[in-house]
């Protein structure tokens, strides 16, 4: 293993982006970023303070007017643009995310870059077709449209599990619709949203429309979200920190987008294809080493196929290749960090005493592993609806599976947490999938699959998962204004309404 992108060359002068160049933060405090499956420093860099928000904010206000004047075709020629140079740069990207995040390079490759480069490409597409309700004399006196505009500066957070997807989602739907913004990304993985923000300046963007701070939360992110040229915020990351979020954008009535954690269910019904589960189960499972707020965390089995799934999938588990994040044959990187292993293992190690641990449930001592943040996939059974593991966002590579009897029993179960961000269901009789997607409270039911997304359709969640989508046309309700424009058809100086006011002088 070893360092495979030269971050200390890309950051030497900062690893803040403000109106359009590199810069060292200002809180008189440094990170040093670690690359997960070796424990090596791969940067130390000086963290955003106040200060630093502040002039990412100026910049972005600054830079609004112009670039909210643009027209949207002047908007999606520079997303074009933007695309090409990411799709031209995505082995660079993906090597930069892989390293910081302990990525499988086939993960980063396949799944996180293209991604994001159709992310862009769709985002250039939207951008000229920001459409309100069509003209129409509703009154009859009058004629009214529907314009949406860009509402300012946003002020945006987004996590360490997917730092460039998630640059992506905050960053283009609110560019697109003619904001600027700042982003904070997580002081633990600064390099994919910087480059982000270098690739969009050399795309045309103009500088300041796109700002990157990186900091600590409780100083750079809560300056963000409170700051007072901010009229927006965008989050992602857990609940708890949410709630947060929420309570200091309130205090300046700001509109506020959250997506929050995660426990999804995988509901399978007694008919379903048993191998296709089994496949789908482990996947969504471990995708990212479990680090996804979509991944499959809750395997609901209906009774006929329970112990069948449970043999098969902690078979499929054990196949699952650790190692190298960087070696093309590895299936499953390092967690991001040894204290996000310790806590991932501490649920785990406390479930003992009320479940049974099939498999995994421990960190790999094989060569070239010890020195990392790995965590073998793990089966968990034989846990109650209400303990820690069946309830609690893990977060990491870590499957429970409990068995139902009756379909009503099976969504009851699905929907019996906190969370509502996604789901899936397994069978082969459409009646049953049917009933399953409509009555499950989550944000995305999949059926007979667990994890694909696409640009064109909505992500956002139910009940503690937050409110607002990411993605498709449906993230434009976070990112503009509606303005209701009416205007007088008679030119008829005194209306018939306005008696109302002035008595029987007319």
């Amino acid at each position: 293993m070893g360092n495979r992108f030269p971050a200390q060359d890309r950051f030497a002068d900062g690893a803040q982006f403000i109106d359009g160049r590199l810069r060292p933060g200002t809180s008189g405090r440094t990170h040093a970023v670690v690359d997960p499956a070796t424990g090596e420093e791969l940067l130390t860099y000086e963290l955003a303070g106040e200060a630093d928000v502040d002039a990412a904010v100026a910049a972005a206000l600054a830079a609004f007017p112009g670039w909210a004047g643009a027209t949207p075709g002047e908007r999606s020629d520079a997303l074009h643009r933007f695309a090409a140079v990411l799709a031209e740069r995505a082995a660079e990207f993906a090597a930069a995310e892989s390293l910081q995040c302990g990525k499988p390079i086939k993960l980063s490759t396949e799944f996180d870059v293209p991604g994001t480069v159709d992310n862009a490409a769709f985002f250039a597409g939207a951008a000229r077709h920001l459409e309100g309700a069509s003209a129409g004399e509703y009154s009859g006196d009058h004629t009214s449209y529907v314009r949406r505009e860009p509402i300012g500066v946003v002020g945006s957070i987004a996590p360490w599990n997917y730092p460039l997807q998630m640059a992506a989602w905050k960053i283009l739907p609110a560019v697109a619709a003619g904001n600027t913004i700042v982003l904070k990304p997580s002081e633990l993985t600064p390099f994919t949203s910087l480059m982000f923000a270098q690739a969009a300046q050399e795309a045309g963007i103009p500088d300041g429309v796109i700002n990157i701070v990186n900091g600590a939360g409780a100083d750079a992110g809560e300056r963000l979200v409170g700051h007072p040229d901010v009229v927006m915020t965008s989050f992602t990351g857990s609940t708890a920190v949410g709630k947060r979020v929420a309570e200091i954008a309130t205090a300046t009535v700001k509109r506020l987008h959250l997506e929050l954690g995660g426990k999804a269910p995988f509901l399978v019904f007694d008919d379903a294809d048993l191998e296709a589960a089994v496949q789908g189960a482990v996947a969504g499972a471990l995708i990212n080493t479990g680090q996804d707020c979509t991944a499959a965390t809750r395997a609901y089995v209906q009774r006929p196929l329970y112990d069948a799934f449970v043999s098969a999938v902690a078979a499929l588990m054990e196949t699952v290749r650790l190692g190298d994040p960087f070696a093309p044959s590895t299936d499953m990187g390092p967690l991001i960090s040894y204290a996000h292993r310790d806590r991932v293992a501490g649920i785990v190690d406390r479930a003992r005493g009320y479940a049974r641990v099939v498999t995994g449930g421990a960190a790999p001592d094989g060569a070239g592993l010890a020195e990392g943040a790995y965590y073998r996939p793990t089966l968990v059974v034989d846990a109650a609806q209400d303990s820690e593991i069946v309830q609690s966002e893990i977060f990491g590579p870590v499957l429970v599976v409990l068995p139902f009897d009756s379909d009503d029993e099976g969504i009851r179960l699905a929907n019996d947490t906190p969370y509502g961000l996604a789901a899936s269901v397994w069978s082969r009789d459409v009646y049953r999938t049917g009933r399953a997607t409509r009555e499950i409270k989550a944000g995305c039911v999949w059926v007979n699959d667990h994890i694909p997304i696409i640009s064109e359709m909505p992500h956002g969640g139910y009940k503690a998962s937050g409110y607002g989508k990411d993605m498709s046309a449906y993230s434009f309700e976070e990112y503009t204004q509606v303005k209701h424009v009416m205007y007088d058809n008679t030119a008829v100086a005194r209306k018939d309404w306005h008696r109302t006011i002035f008595g029987d002088r007319l």
